[in-house]
């Protein structure tokens, strides 16, 4: 993969440590006196955090980390609040609407009908809303057909599976989680279709559009419960898109031996626990960061639009991460196999396909 690609991921994860710092901004309400030179000093922004929180390891935090290089990279001040629970979520972004700020950023689908209301209600301003698709004269969806990179991870997890079991699970049966259990399975499929082999990917049934969830994003005990009924079942690679709870699938992972992870949104080899690290193979990357620092731009160069941001390979939108650790599982053979998955799909040769598909 192209080393100035993971260069931008990895400026970015490291912005993490200022995060914690950045909770105390929930209380914010007022817009910034402006006073810089630049274009962009007159811009500012506000991001409304669903109830994951701000270091929630996925698109709250690496969306949060696309508006702080925007503010490195184009001079404009941006803010995040913080969502605790539901409770706060349409507070929070009247709240953010009150500042002044000419973009409204908010987080998943659970802001969507506050995001709706606000931006009928205030026109004049720019709102953007990430991984959901909400509709609106100045609403831009920001979302990512990760099913191309999950195809290329169900590839790899079966290529590296010694026991010919791989598993995924998600948080809800909510289209931006299925997007990534379609292009795993179909990945999975690929690489059976290829090699002759009949590696089993539990977990979800493309056909059916169903398949084992947790419930929610959050109680972590849940992901190590699932994931151990996976493990006891055969599985060695596992794919969690649940947010946090994937922690739970992780430290099955360390305690089972010859268990390796496949992270989602972020590269969980920079953004989980270092106790992790020896068994997470790659992560299916959203480039959240590259989005925002894009929209701000078109809000400061006064060329925003409602067309959505979808995120592929194409545009480096989405990808997977490096080996990290466990690139010794991955031969060349099969790293080369990938690659020209890869070159299939961006050129349309291969399109990988989802009822979820944005």
């Amino acid at each position: 993969m192209p080393r100035t690609r993971h260069d931008r991921h990895r400026r970015a994860a490291a912005m993490g440590a200022a995060v914690a710092a950045s909770l105390l901004l929930a209380a914010c309400a007022s817009a910034p006196e402006s006073g810089g030179e630049a274009s962009g000093s007159e811009v500012c922004a506000r991001m409304v955090t669903n109830s994951g929180g701000l270091e929630d390891r996925s698109f709250n935090q690496s969306s949060w980390e696309g508006l702080q290089l925007a503010e490195d990279e184009l001079g404009v001040e941006a803010e995040a609040l913080v969502s605790t629970g539901e409770t706060d979520l349409a507070p929070n972004v009247q709240q953010a609407v009150d500042s002044g700020c000419q973009l409204i950023v908010t987080v998943g689908w659970e802001l969507a009908e506050a995001t709706s209301d606000q931006a009928a209600a205030n026109p004049d301003l720019a709102f953007a809303i990430v991984d959901e698709t909400v509709e609106g004269d100045n609403i831009k969806p920001v979302v990512f057909d990760t099913a191309q990179a999950a195809f290329l991870a169900g590839y790899l997890a079966a290529g590296v599976s010694t026991t010919g079991v791989v598993a995924t699970f998600g948080g809800g049966n909510q289209p931006p989680v299925t997007l990534f259990m379609d292009g795993f399975v179909d990945g999975v499929a690929a690489y059976n279709a290829a090699h002759g082999t009949a590696v089993r990917a539990l977990g979800w049934d493309k056909a059916a559009q169903d398949g084992s969830f947790t419930g929610d994003f959050e109680d972590i005990n849940k992901g190590k419960v699932l994931a151990e009924g996976f493990i006891d079942q055969g599985a060695d690679v596992i794919l969690p898109v649940a947010g946090q709870v994937g922690e739970g699938a992780a430290a099955a992972a360390v305690e089972r031996s010859g268990v390796s992870l496949i992270w989602v949104d972020s590269d969980g080899y920079e953004t989980l626990p270092a106790e992790y690290r020896p068994v997470l193979l790659t992560s299916v990357l959203k480039n959240t960061q590259q989005a925002m620092v894009q929209i701000v731009g078109d809000v400061v160069d006064d060329a925003f639009s409602n067309e959505p941001y979808i995120g592929t390979l194409e545009n480096g939108g989405v990808e997977i991460a490096d080996y990290h650790d466990l690139a010794g599982l991955v031969t060349p053979e099969l790293d080369a196999e990938i690659d020209a998955l890869r070159r299939q799909i961006i050129a349309g040769e291969l399109v990988v396909e989802s009822p979820s598909a944005p």
